[in-house]
């Protein structure tokens, strides 16, 4: 009888080290396994140069800092409804695999790997198409169900600052200002005080009319605050903006913060452009009837340098440059500024496009990859962005683009935006600003930058939109792939009218509000193509984009 009982005891031993062993061994797969993907992320010093300012202006930062914390908060919440929960897990545990786990979360700001169609890396739940701006469960055909029954609710419901939720049988839309309050009113508290040692006149304007708007959950006329900014160093960009989290309709907008110091040089050599965006609009290929000259004249360009950014423009991959604000009735009065990153576009430019570049292209086309090619390229991206249609008629009813081609609109959008970036870069050759040999480093540079854009993933409205350009050009001819060497090269010959085409197919989408249109152009061309696949498989080893470490967060730290 005790040998039986040893020979049990034995074996359950056994059985336990097995199991331990196998959990360990899984452990350390997983561990490795993120650690992989942390490296897509190449660390990346971002400076404070805390020199350019004077006393007061350095009080400012401060506190821009901190408000842009806070956003930060908001953000982890807009994304994921258990995000807090899931990180205070992570934060407490003391385990190695939860310590990289975190590292990779606090990347994605969430369980959800952005760069692989949102799977979850933690957990096994997946991540809801609305984010947290519904219900988790919430459905597109109860939305519409909802808004038949109760026609009242349309603007509430369909608002970019409205998240909706379930009280007992009924939905009821809640204003950011509202959800948010206990973040928000410390937000607008930091940018009151920055507001108080602002000696720049319009800069302490915009501070104080974007901390009622925290409050009112109107931001109209703040953003017309920020589009008057002048004469500043410090350029601050704070609030909700982009819609692409809300992969269920693209109504609701994202928290975010851009925390700049101007680069007054840069930013005086692109005035010119702004003088042009008439003419732009002029030359779109698409029906007269639709080009748009509502918007605003105003159109400043701003080269700046990042020192610290939050929320939405943090997750994942970095924002090169943006075009704001998004709200036509603010473009049809002032209409908008395209800011753009210049420390972010060197950083990437050098550990990201140049290597890119080096394994897909063309050996004979590799001296094109060009610096100005790729900051000029999103220069104008940015400016096309404020281009074409905005606001329509259909049928006699007032609606705009975005909400015609709903959940389509980001893809859509961004494609048009890259495709009118090289078409109306011609047409500055044309005027003279750029020399005619410009050209040829505009289009193969942009080719390189498929691939770092589709790197992200086709299910993100950037990499969505480079895969339709590069699968539509290939198609066309303007784009050559050679299976023997397994690099790409631009037909010089035949790119100019495969983009013109590109463009006025998109156009014609925004143009009419086709959401079918949309959702044939993506179905066919947003995809990963047998070569597209060929060459990102050449490029596993290389970063797929930077991970900033900013100098800010040292000098002033968590608050």
């Amino acid at each position: 009888m005790k040998k039986i009982i040893a020979t049990v005891i034995l074996f359950l031993v056994g059985l336990m080290s097995f199991s331990c062993n196998s959990g360990n061994k899984q452990n350390a797969e997983k561990i490795k396994m993120l650690k992989q993907k942390i490296a897509q992320f190449a660390p990346t010093d971002i400076k404070y140069d805390s020199t350019l300012l004077d006393k007061n202006q350095k009080k400012v930062v401060k506190n821009l800092y901190y408000a842009a914390k806070i956003i930060d908060n908001i953000f982890l919440d807009q994304v994921y409804a258990k995000n807090k929960e899931i990180k205070a897990l992570l934060e407490n545990s003391s385990t190695s695999l939860d310590a990289v786990t975190l590292k990779y979360f606090n990347i994605m700001f969430g369980p959800f790997d952005r760069l692989d169609h949102n799977k979850p890396f933690y957990g096994t739940q997946s991540k809801p198409k609305g984010a947290n701006f519904y219900p988790a469960d919430f459905s597109e055909e109860e939305f519409r169900k909802w808004l038949k029954a109760h026609p009242q609710d349309e603007k509430a419901f369909t608002s970019e600052r409205t998240v909706i939720r379930r009280k007992k049988d009924q939905l009821i839309a809640i204003p950011y200002s509202e959800y948010y309050r206990a973040q928000l009113t410390k937000a607008a508290a930091y940018l009151r005080t920055a507001a108080k040692f602002a000696d720049n006149a319009s800069l302490k304007k915009y501070l104080l009319s974007r901390a009622a708007a925290f409050l009112s959950n109107d931001y109209f006329q703040s953003d017309l605050d920020w589009m008057d900014l002048k004469n500043n160093l410090i350029e601050v960009t704070i609030g909700p903006y982009e819609v692409y989290e809300d992969e269920l309709f693209n109504y609701k907008a994202s928290f975010e913060c851009f925390l700049t110091i101007k680069d007054p040089q840069e930013s005086k050599k692109l005035d010119v452009f702004a003088k042009y965006l008439h003419d732009i609009e002029q030359n779109l290929p698409n029906p007269q009837k639709q080009k748009n000259f509502n918007r605003g004249n105003q159109s400043p360009i701003v080269v700046v340098n990042e020192i610290f950014s939050a929320g939405d423009t943090k997750a994942g991959v970095q924002t090169l440059a943006f075009n704001l604000p998004n709200d036509e009735k603010v473009r049809e009065a002032k209409g908008s500024k395209k800011v753009m990153l210049k420390n972010l576009h060197r950083a990437k430019f050098e550990q990201l496009l140049k290597p890119i570049a080096e394994r897909v292209l063309n050996k004979s086309q590799l001296k094109y990859v060009s610096f100005r090619g790729f900051f000029n390229h999103t220069l104008m991206h940015e400016i096309s962005h404020g281009v074409g249609p905005g606001n329509l008629v259909l049928n006699g009813r007032k609606t705009d683009v975005k909400n015609e081609l709903k959940e389509n609109y980001s893809k859509i959008e961004e494609c048009k935006a890259d495709v009118l970036g090289m078409y109306n870069n011609i047409f500055m050759i044309k005027k003279g600003v750029y020399p005619e040999s410009f050209a040829n480093e505009m289009w193969v540079t942009f080719l390189a930058s498929i691939f770092r854009s589709t790197r992200f993933g086709i299910g993100e409205a950037h990499g969505a939109g480079n895969a339709v350009i590069y699968n539509f050009l290939l198609e066309k001819g303007a784009y050559e792939y050679d299976p023997q060497s397994r690099r790409v090269k631009v037909n010089f010959n035949k790119i100019y009218d495969g983009v013109k085409d590109l463009a006025h197919r998109l156009l014609l989408i925004e143009g009419t509000g086709d959401y079918q249109g949309a959702n044939a152009l993506l179905a066919k061309y947003a995809v990963i193509s047998p070569s597209l696949k060929l060459l990102q498989d050449k490029l596993k080893s290389l970063p797929v984009d930077i991970r900033p470490i900013f100098e800010i967060e040292k000098i002033y730290g968590q608050k």
